[in-house]
């Protein structure tokens, strides 16, 4: 049984996704540098049956393998390490097969071809039984020296932050989740974000792939307050559990007042837009900015991890997604006015608890996902309004 203040990644061997191998043996990215985490003469130190024999363990595997694609321009690796059906979720799309991550990978190498994805941390859980979960903080640099979706090349650096998160079985990533902040990429660069989001729209539009208001979320039912609990089932560990509940408290129940309790008087917020933020009251604005701007916004956990970690306590990550409608101003500035339109908010956060407080917060959403369905409601709104006129 795992106690409160052990990460997943400590519980009994051979749980239900639970690793089998001590964490400390295996890789922490924050105090090495890249040639540390990729090493050419370390043995395998966890059990990892079907992986190549490069890797040594489960963080040296997704470093290393997003390095040899991406930095090294093997793209080819991408039909050894996922499976022909694999589906990547992205913040403004969803690629359902292999070949089309090929694609899409070939085409954003090609716009910035100067970019380079430093590993920032990596929180995982499982083992080779049930398959890994990995949570894969990277920081990206770059500059837009060529055409593509981000039109012409303006020469513009940028740093931009990206979340993803994989499952992988026997050296296979089967599926991803991937949130790139690419609103900060778009105005770093130089680019019209409302121009971006109309041309990101697009496509969708066009294959009749139009935003649906779905009704109530179901963050509250009928007339009754939020949940008194969340539901912790996805939790591993005492300490995910009270991590969920803390955020059940703060976001869903809107008791933003938690936060003086829960985070550290000195917490650091790294946060969208490559916001670099510190203290309570720092916080505390971001949260009620987000929700000013999706007020009845629904948050909801979709996965939860960690581990010890070398400078002290535990590393926690969380996979979230807010529904919800734009009905107010907020920290999301270039959505502007409210438009009423239903958004789905994906995200991703990483937490740095010690002492039982969060002293460090990494969060990543796209703005530019939410202003890109914005636009997409818009277009069927006057598609349809052109429709009426003609009728009438």
């Amino acid at each position: 049984m795992a106690t409160k203040d052990q990460p997943a990644s400590e519980t009994t061997p051979g749980g239900n996704g639970t690793p089998k191998t001590p964490p400390a043996s295996v890789l922490q990215v924050e105090r090495r540098d890249f040639v540390d985490l990729v090493p050419e003469d370390r043995e395998r130190a966890q059990p990892m049956r079907g992986f190549d024999p490069i890797y040594t363990d489960i963080v040296d595997y997704i470093v290393r393998c997003t390095h040899r694609i991406w930095d090294e321009r093997d793209v080819g690796l991408i039909y050894t390490h996922y499976t022909h059906n694999c589906v990547v979720y992205h913040a403004t799309g969803t690629i359902y097969n292999r070949e089309d991550v090929v694609h899409d990978t070939i085409r954003r190498m090609f716009m910035l071809p100067e970019r380079r994805g430093m590993a920032t941390q990596v929180i995982w859980n499982g083992n080779e039984d049930d398959g890994f979960y990995t949570s894969h903080l990277v920081t990206g640099t770059g500059r837009h020296t060529q055409p593509g979706i981000y039109g012409k090349p303006t020469g513009r650096t940028f740093v931009a932050r990206t979340i993803a998160d994989c499952m992988i079985y026997e050296n296979m990533i089967y599926r991803e989740w991937l949130v790139v902040d690419s609103m900060a990429q778009v105005k770093q660069i130089g680019l019209d974000a409302q121009a971006y989001a109309e041309t990101l729209a697009r496509p969708y539009f066009e294959k009749g792939l139009l935003a649906v208001d779905m009704g109530e979320n179901r963050r509250l039912i009928g007339q009754y307050p939020p949940e008194t609990a969340p539901d912790t089932e996805i939790a591993n560990t005492d300490l995910e559990r009270e991590i969920l509940e803390w955020l059940h408290e703060i976001h869903n129940k809107r008791m933003f007042g938690k936060i003086r309790d829960v985070y550290a008087p000195t917490v650091q917020y790294h946060g969208p837009l490559m916001k670099e933020l510190y203290g309570h009251g720092a916080v505390t604005h971001q949260t009620v900015g987000l929700y000013a701007t999706v007020p009845d916004g629904f948050y909801m956990p979709q996965h939860i991890c960690s581990v010890p970690c070398e400078e002290g306590g535990t590393k926690v990550a969380v996979r979230w997604l807010v529904e919800g409608h734009h009905l107010g101003w907020g920290v999301m500035e270039e959505l502007g006015a409210p438009t009423g339109k239903r958004v789905q908010i994906m995200g991703m956060s990483h937490f740095h608890i010690k002492n039982g407080r969060i002293v460090d917060e990494w969060t990543n959403y796209d703005e530019m996902s939410v202003l890109m369905q914005i636009k997409l409601a818009q277009m069927a709104d006057r598609d349809s309004a052109v429709l009426d006129e003609a009728e009438d």
